[in-house]
């Protein structure tokens, strides 16, 4: 099994899950294999990939037993999506919750390479009477995504990551990609995927990922992250660059604006192409004179309309906090 990299702090040691230190979280437009955010509600399996099969039955014409040779020997896609869990920030929330205790790195980008999911079900042949597809994990673990739902954005079965075999920790031999979802969906280890005419009644799906109003976690929300300069680190006053990250399900990023202090909110840079699944740079040049403590934040806003609140609505299982974050460092 790997082990954590250095970038990554573990916030539960068993199952293990990690999250990225913001200064690290990307190496150019992706975050590197050994710094991605570890996520698991239950021990990683141990499978044997030359064994491993994926079945795929239910509301079909045609039931399919697939080896990963046989994926591989289909069409290929490369997709480049973000991953965030829907608890990232579950600690600034208060009163405090429960459950994993992430500050903001539990997400990350990666070139995910695999079969589209499309391509699956079209070989199996979906009957009229179909309505949702249900995942389920070597884990255990599963979660059902309605095939309208599944027609609005390219899912993908992955194989690869940046150029590499799916490493053991994010769902050797295959794991789901939905593409603007919390990760939730992005099943690990799968094993199944049974077409039914009712949603999964698992326990993270009928427990757990639901918001205070009983609306089901589903899109990222808007976001925006400050990697540079690092919380409580301390520079030279004068010209500072400030950057970052910013992404949301809802649609691509179209502004990042950033505050110093209590000064007026300042448009960023917004660097490289936009990818509508994945997050973009973003960068302010601006000169700081002053020297002691100072406090920047960020907002960011998506092609859809949605813009990071002050603060996110309070919920007993922490989800959804995408509140306007606060960087505080000091000037010499």
């Amino acid at each position: 099994m790997e082990r954590p990299g250095a970038d990554l702090i573990v916030r539960r040691a068993d199952p293990l899950n990690c999250e990225v230190r913001l200064s690290r979280l990307a190496d150019g437009d992706v975050t590197p294999n050994d710094r991605f955010y570890i996520r698991n509600h239950f021990p990683v399996p141990n499978i044997d990939a030359e064994r491993w099969r994926l079945r795929v039955h239910g509301h079909v014409k045609e039931p399919l037993d697939l080896s990963l040779r046989e994926l591989k020997r289909m069409a290929a896609a490369t997709l480049s999506v973000t991953l965030e869990c829907a608890g990232n920030g579950r600690i600034f929330f208060n009163p405090p919750i429960e459950g994993e205790p992430w500050v903001l790195g539990a997400v990350s980008t990666a070139a995910w390479k695999g079969v589209a999911l499309s391509e699956i079900l079209d070989r199996a042949g979906v009957r009229f009477t179909a309505r949702h597809l249900i995942f389920r994990g070597a884990d255990g673990f599963e979660r059902s995504l309605s095939i309208d739902q599944a027609r609005l954005s390219p899912v993908l079965l992955a194989y690869e990551m940046n150029g590499e075999r799916l490493p053991a920790q994010h769902g050797r031999p295959l794991r789901v990609l939905v593409p603007s979802w919390y990760a939730v969906t992005s099943v690990k280890w799968l094993t199944e995927i049974e077409v039914s005419d009712e949603p999964s009644c698992g326990y993270y799906q009928v427990q757990r990922y639901f918001y205070e109003s009983g609306a089901p976690v589903r899109v990222m929300r808007v976001r925006s992250l400050i990697t540079d300069p690092e919380e409580g680190a301390t520079v030279d006053a004068g010209d500072l660059t400030i950057q970052g990250l910013a992404w949301s399900g809802s649609g691509p990023i179209v502004r990042v604006d950033v505050a110093v202090g209590d000064g007026d909110w300042s448009a960023a840079e917004l660097l490289g192409q936009p990818d509508r699944y994945a997050w973009r740079r973003w960068r302010l040049v601006t000169r700081i004179e002053r020297r002691g403590e100072i406090r920047i934040h960020s907002r960011a806003t998506d092609s859809s309309g949605q813009t990071q609140p002050a603060q996110a609505g309070w919920n007993r299982l922490g989800y959804g906090n995408n509140a306007i974050q606060t960087v505080a460092f000091r000037t010499r």
